[in-house]
């Protein structure tokens, strides 16, 4: 039997292929709808896909884009995706539930009970996917900040850029304040003992004391702890940098390796970060796929060229583009799997079309392998991708004491 991982699904809006929309099976007039977002994640729920990312961002302009030559050729406008997500939890039974946020404008505290409330709401399925830096389009719309991340630097090097370093540094301090918010109350902080008159034991409930770089926070969450004492952290990683950044905050990282080699080269340096800065808990680590799917190779082919034409340009990404039919996708993740990473997120070039292709092509091929992992029922989504559920830091300070 192959290698087993956990199977996950990156969405946005019309897909990643910038034409997308313009596809005879795009919704196009469904994008802003309920309806739209529920049969994604449903049809993700039944396959048995792990969990959804669901991608955001704070400016009508593409990161990096420029707002003052805004092409009108491509989606603009987007729903909240936390707000996607709690709709979602509701009305999906086990895929984990993982909205992206950038940690530049909002926050920490109102970031932090948004995801507690996602997990109460999702029984313990919540996420969050962090996402550093502030391009001046997003400035321009919160007038908080005047620099920011408005390029990436000439030698591709995240260490050469200090604006960048420092919104790593920013994105960092946010996942440590995260943290600590979902650990100020511990699990029996509330005592409900109405003969008593006693709700609360409120030396169970601890002010974070926080003073950092960018952020000076005293309180406690306004949510009591919820379901997995910690939503899971995710981050995107490339570089050195942000690897750091996965090993010391995030549970679960989303890596984008071309090729058997890029897998070693990523987990040895993942492993040799987390070594220093992780108290035992294994970072899990997924890679990246961008798929477009059809019946066939050719029908594949014809319909990536297509929507380059549209576009004016071939697809371009910083993850590993998979243009084939279902075994194609399926070889793909097998490989991945061969290589030793714990998951692989597909991002679907189209949506719907490569969502529900992944969901009724693609997953048999790989149940049928052997290659992804069972569903074993576990209740949370830390639970379904073997992470241990944390205890409050704030209780192991007191028994230390």
């Amino acid at each position: 039997m192959s290698e087993q991982v956990h199977l996950a699904l990156a969405l946005e809006r019309a897909g990643w292929h910038p034409a997308a929309w313009r596809e005879a099976s795009a919704r196009t007039h469904e994008l802003t709808s309920p309806r739209y977002w529920r049969e994604l994640l449903r049809t993700a729920d039944d396959a048995g896909v792990a969990l959804a990312t669901i991608e955001d961002a704070l400016a009508l302009p593409d990161r990096f884009e420029s707002a003052g030559a805004l092409r009108r050729d491509r989606v603009r406008g987007r729903l909240d995706a936390v707000l996607i997500a709690s709709f979602a939890a509701a009305l999906t039974r086990r895929i984990g539930l993982v909205p992206t946020v950038t940690t530049a404008h909002p926050e920490p505290f109102h970031v932090a009970t948004a995801i507690q409330t996602l997990d109460f709401a999702s029984r313990g399925r919540a996420g969050v996917r962090l996402v550093a830096g502030a391009p001046a389009a997003e400035r321009a719309n919160f007038g908080r900040r005047a620099t920011g991340v408005d390029a990436f630097p000439a030698s591709g090097r995240v260490e050469d850029s200090p604006e960048i370093l420092a919104a790593f540094r920013e994105a960092g301090e946010f996942a440590e304040v995260l943290s600590r918010l979902w650990d100020s109350w511990q699990d029996d902080a509330i005592i409900r003992d109405a003969a008593t008159g006693r709700f609360l034991d409120a030396d169970r409930v601890h002010n974070i004391e926080f003073e950092g770089e960018f952020f000076s926070i005293t309180g406690a969450s306004i949510v009591p702890r919820s379901p997995q004492g910690r939503p899971l952290i995710t981050v995107l990683a490339h570089q050195t940098v942000p690897y750091r950044l996965a090993a010391e905050h995030a549970d679960l990282v989303f890596v984008t390796p071309h090729d058997d080699a890029g897998v070693a080269s990523i987990r040895s340096e993942l492993d040799a970060a987390a070594r220093d800065l992780r108290d035992g808990q294994r970072l899990r680590v997924f890679a990246d796929l961008l798929v477009l799917v059809e019946d066939t190779a050719p029908a594949a082919r014809a319909a990536a060229e297509r929507l380059d034409g549209w576009e004016g340009a071939p697809l371009a990404s910083d993850a590993r583009i998979v243009v084939g039919t279902p075994r194609d996708v399926a070889d793909a993740v097998l490989q991945l799997a061969a290589a030793g990473v714990d998951g692989v997120r597909l991002r679907p070039a189209r949506q719907p079309a490569d969502v529900v292709a992944v969901a009724e092509q693609v997953v048999p091929l790989l149940r049928a392998a052997g290659a992804l992992r069972t569903d074993d029922g576990s209740s949370s989504l830390r639970d379904r991708l073997d992470l241990a559920r944390p205890e409050s830091r704030y209780a192991r300070e007191k028994v230390a004491l």
